[in-house]
């Protein structure tokens, strides 16, 4: 009995997320909300901590990090698909509209990467060390 306590404990401590993830579905059952109503607010609470995580990214560097803005877009789709989606008058047009914003942004996010001027300078930073 003790070496399954460990085991759930030791698998608990690496994975953190799963313990918090376990609190929040039973606090949503606790006190009665819709799940979907609970997704919605989890969803504006990571859009709250993008914008926050810009600004201060902006106040240090001066600098408008491209990435920050379009997981914020993304996010905040997101939130509009489940919204629209838990909706019993669904108009699906809107939804799937959404979808291809969605989509259009997470190419906009990979080229955004691909084409980082940071990465440039990593790759010029890792050849040097390696001279």
């Amino acid at each position: 009995m003790k070496k399954a306590i460990n085991k759930i404990s030791n698998y608990f401590s690496s994975n953190f997320e799963v313990l918090i993830a376990v609190v929040i579905f039973f606090i949503i059952l606790i006190a009665g909300h819709d799940f979907y109503r609970a997704i919605i607010l989890m969803l504006e609470f990571i859009v709250i901590m993008e914008v926050v995580k810009m600004i201060s990214d902006f106040i240090k560097k001066e600098t408008l990090r491209l990435r920050y803005v379009l997981d914020i877009f993304i996010i905040f789709l997101i939130r509009e698909v489940v919204i629209l989606s838990a909706n019993k008058n669904r108009d699906y047009i809107d939804i799937v509209f959404l979808l291809f914003v969605i989509f259009v942004f997470f190419l906009f996010r990979i080229l955004a990467l691909k084409y980082s001027p940071n990465i440039d300078k990593k790759v010029e930073v890792i050849k040097q060390n390696e001279e």
